[in-house]
């Protein structure tokens, strides 16, 4: 993936970078408060600076204000799975149909994110488990070969890391997935695009199914 040059960024825009990531590893969680002082101490910024950040993630749906409470982490619904899965489509497939012949590189990041799920998957740590699925697909977007695409999906990605919250446990929800994902790159590797290209499009409507399901069954706090 191609990312932008840290020079080029302001502090709003390396704090949200961080806030962003922070979420994309399971650290912070759908309902998790966002305070604007322990922000300010945290990342040694103005609250002019912190506010912007959160403004930031605010139109990217990843955090909202909840009265009398502040900025709160946000939960997706169900609404929100429908639109993210219609935005990774949209990329994902188009990533593959497009792709040329897997590079070495390509090929090695795919590989590195796959093997760092297996690792984390026999250390039963499925918070970084879904971390790492998340990466793998990310480099599936990667094959657009665009900042823009790259920067625009770490946001829907960041939205994912939300969504696999809301399930009851993580780990029943997560381990089907690792086969899947090993198998789309293994076809990517043999020039196989249409077979990859099927073996997404049944990985995400699956998915989805999952979490639709999680959501419709999971009581609203």
């Amino acid at each position: 993936m191609n990312q932008p040059k840290e020079k080029s960024l302001s502090l709003s825009d390396q704090v949200a970078i961080e806030l962003r990531e922070d979420i994309i590893g399971g650290r912070l969680l759908p309902g998790m408060p966002l305070t604007e002082s322990e922000l300010v101490n945290a990342y040694n910024a103005s609250r002019n600076t912190v506010r912007e950040a959160l403004h930031q993630l605010g139109r990217e749906g990843l955090t909202s204000y909840v009265r009398n409470k502040g900025v709160m982490v946000r939960r997706m619904g169900i609404d929100d799975v429908r639109d993210i899965f219609n935005v990774r489509r949209t990329l994902e497939l188009q990533a593959i149909a497009a792709s040329k012949p897997l590079r070495e590189y390509q090929s090695d990041l795919m590989l590195e994110a796959i093997e760092a799920a297996q690792l984390a998957q026999d250390r039963e740590n499925w918070q970084a488990f879904g971390t790492h699925s998340l990466r793998f697909h990310q480099h599936i977007v990667g094959l657009l070969r665009s900042p823009l695409f790259d920067e625009f999906f770490t946001q829907v990605a960041a939205q994912m890391r939300l969504v696999f919250s809301s399930a009851p446990s993580e780990e029943n929800f997560q381990k089907p997935w690792l086969e899947r994902d090993r198998q789309i790159h293994d076809l990517l590797a043999e020039g196989n695009k249409k077979a990859a290209e099927e073996a997404m499009s049944s990985y995400l409507n699956d998915s989805e199914t999952v979490l639709l399901d999680i959501l419709a069954s999971t009581p609203k706090p």
